[in-house]
């Protein structure tokens, strides 16, 4: 179910029986980008059939489809709306297969995160997390190198975000996986001697534009600088819980909680600009 939390919070029914993964609003063109489905499919729906099924204000806009999909693509497992100058970049990560623009296959590790970054505004990069670390492919030549594999943990590796550091050209990032995050450039060199420790072990982790960064345990919420890792603020939870983030909205960011069984929650949480939070 897709719940519009916007305004007053005020929930609104738009499309039930279908089961969604990830979405983005990009408003400049009309449209919600998703995951969604039982098959798992990038779907695009317009803004204003979305608006309209609240309103019924434009029978043209209620005849016509509300969605379509994109490239027919199934199995999608992550993406990232990237934009740089004037061109909007969406890169996706597949079962089996990676990215409808150009196409990585047979790759030695399967992506689960994805991301891309543009060095010195010249050459594209696609940054991948999977369950041994992370990698990156140079998008002209193809080929794929890693650039940060945990040599200190022997089990798999839970990759959360990908984070391309401001001011940097493009070329350094922190990676955040497990309860740690690393800083490194695109070409696998530590460009700081910090490692960023989560309280506890996050189910979900975000970069929200304030240039901090957000780790959702079960005990806890906290939010961290980018550039240094360190605490800004935390907020406990009344009982233990696991929350998956949603997405970032004016001062607001939304997320749901994990339950098992399909049921789940909603919740919205505000940040002044002294990162302090209300929910």
């Amino acid at each position: 179910m897709l719940l519009d939390r916007s305004g007053q919070g005020k929930v609104y029914n738009l499309i039930t029986r279908r089961r969604f993964l990830q979405m983005d609003v990009l408003e400049g063109l009309n449209v919600l980008v998703t995951i969604s489905g039982k098959k798992n499919k990038l779907r695009v729906y317009y803004l204003s059939w979305l608006r309209n099924r609240i309103l019924h204000n434009d029978p043209e806009v209620e005849k016509k489809q509300g969605w379509i999909t994109v490239g027919e693509l199934e199995g999608c497992v992550h993406y990232k709306v990237v934009k740089y100058e004037r061109i909007k970049f969406l890169v996706i990560a597949l079962k089996n297969s990676f990215m409808a623009f150009k196409s990585f296959t047979e790759l030695q590790h399967r992506p689960q995160l994805v991301d891309l970054t543009v060095e010195e505004g010249q050459r594209l990069k696609v940054i991948y997390g999977s369950s041994v670390g992370f990698h990156v492919i140079d998008v002209d030549s193809g080929n794929p190198y890693d650039i940060y594999i945990p040599s200190h943990i022997q089990s798999q590796v839970t990759p959360h975000a990908i984070v391309v550091l401001p001011k940097t050209d493009g070329m350094e990032m922190l990676l955040c996986y497990e309860d740690e995050g690393v800083y490194v450039n695109t070409y696998g060199r530590i460009t700081k001697d910090v490692v960023l420790q989560w309280g506890e072990m996050p189910t979900s982790v975000a970069y929200i534009h304030s240039n901090q960064i957000m780790g959702w345990g079960e005990k806890a919420i906290e939010i961290r600088s980018v550039e240094t890792g360190h605490l800004d603020g935390v907020f406990m939870h009344k009982r233990a819980q696991r929350l998956k983030f949603l997405c970032e909205r004016n001062d607001k960011v939304f997320f749901a909680s994990v339950r098992s069984g399909g049921s789940s929650q909603v919740f919205f949480m505000t940040l002044n600009r002294n990162s302090m939070m209300n929910w």
